[in-house]
């Protein structure tokens, strides 16, 4: 059986140790290699959730950043804050700190 002529040249290539080794080559890195493809399709996408992370934190840190200079340019924020947050109380005060009761 005859083959067609533009076949004969692409089986001769085929066949050829550097494209066997260099497919080999290429099927070791995309499957078996450590750093393969589905390891760095999870790195891209720990990358973008991080990259969303950094964005989230820059900005909570200006509104924070609002937050702290309003707090230090008024001493009676500053107590409302600290007596709310922290439970801080002048002496001879007593706090009293209320919590919903949990259904068991």
């Amino acid at each position: 059986m005859q083959l067609p002529t533009f076949i004969s040249p692409v089986l001769r290539v085929v066949r050829s140790f550097y494209f066997l080794a260099g497919m080999g080559f290429v099927v070791w890195m995309v499957v078996f290699d450590a750093n393969d493809l589905s390891k760095q399709f999870d790195i891209y996408q720990k990358w973008k959730e991080l990259r969303n992370e950094k964005q989230y934190y820059l900005d909570n840190i200006d509104v924070v950043k609002r937050e702290r200079a309003e707090l230090m340019s008024s001493p009676a924020l500053l107590e409302k804050f600290a007596r709310e947050k922290y439970l801080m109380k002048r002496p001879g005060e007593d706090v009293f700190v209320l919590v919903p009761a949990t259904e068991e």
